[in-house]
């Protein structure tokens, strides 16, 4: 019985050594990637601040670019702002037509585009099929991917 308890008390403390390999591992690769994504951000960091200046200095050298954005933030004001009953009463017929002409081209577009890749051989049976074959090529592969870790880490070290 002692024995026993002896290569118990042995195989727990082996295991438990190659768990702590396994989780300082775990601890070194999550500290580099870690460190690796820190200087990432500041090379992306560097980048956009030197963009930004490349910018500015177009800005500065390009003034008509300037009135354009100018001229497209006050049509975006123009459109936020509401409008008054004059307004409403002058333009409202010119609305429904452009909304009935909108709805119009939409369904035409939305039909040529269906029949367009109908022809092509793209209906949504296949893109679905296409998804779920991409999704078990997915699962199968995190699931390798574990298996393999854990075959790893339970293994005996070679010395």
């Amino acid at each position: 019985m002692t024995d026993a308890k002896t290569t118990a008390n042995e195989a727990a403390h082996e295991t438990e050594s190659r768990l702590r390999e396994g989780l300082d591992t775990v601890r070194e690769t999550a500290s580099k990637v870690y460190h690796d994504a820190g200087d990432k951000a500041s090379e992306v960091l560097e980048v956009s601040r030197e963009k930004t200046k490349r910018v500015v200095s177009n800005l500065e050298s390009n003034p008509l670019g300037i009135l354009v954005g100018g001229l497209a933030v006050g049509a975006l004001a123009g459109a936020l702002l509401p409008r008054s009953a004059r307004e409403k009463e002058l333009l409202a017929p010119v609305g429904k037509r452009l909304s009935e002409t909108l709805v119009a081209a939409t369904a035409a577009a939305k039909d040529a585009g269906r029949s367009e890749l109908g022809e092509l051989g793209l209906t949504k049976d296949n893109a679905r099929d296409q998804a779920k074959g991409l999704l078990e090529g997915i699962v199968k592969a995190v699931t390798t991917a574990g298996t393999a870790g854990a075959k790893a880490v339970s293994q005996k070290p070679t010395v």
